[in-house]
């Protein structure tokens, strides 16, 4: 159970520290940001837990081809505040059609023969 306290106590403590540094620039907090720290954090975590390298490169794979998908989000949320669009209603907005982009994208890559 300490372990598990740990992991998500670590995982934690690197989010809220992503965000008071954004806090103090944006630019440090978005590079921070778009380092894939929570993948990484769960290739170590798996591999920690399983010492399986299969697992990782297998989660690896998928985050790949996730990525893609998730940028949508940051394309969709600032045009729509650009726009006046209320912060709430925008963000829910963007992350419905991230949503969407992810759902398409699975399609496309199941048809393609890509197994996530």
């Amino acid at each position: 159970m300490t372990y598990y306290i740990a992991k998500v106590a670590v995982t934690a403590v690197l989010v809220v520290l992503i965000s008071e540094i954004a806090k103090r620039s944006s630019f440090l907090g978005a590079v921070l940001a778009s380092i894939p720290l929570t993948s990484v954090l769960a290739m170590l975590w798996i591999y920690i837990d399983t010492g399986d390298v299969d697992k990782v490169t297998e989660l690896a794979s998928s985050v790949f081809w996730l990525v893609l998908p998730s940028l949508a989000l940051f394309l969709a949320l600032p045009v729509l505040l650009a726009q006046g669009v209320n912060f709430y209603l925008s963000l829910g907005l963007s992350i419905g059609i991230t949503a969407m982009c992810y759902w398409l994208m699975v399609i496309v890559l199941r048809y393609l023969g890509v197994e996530l």
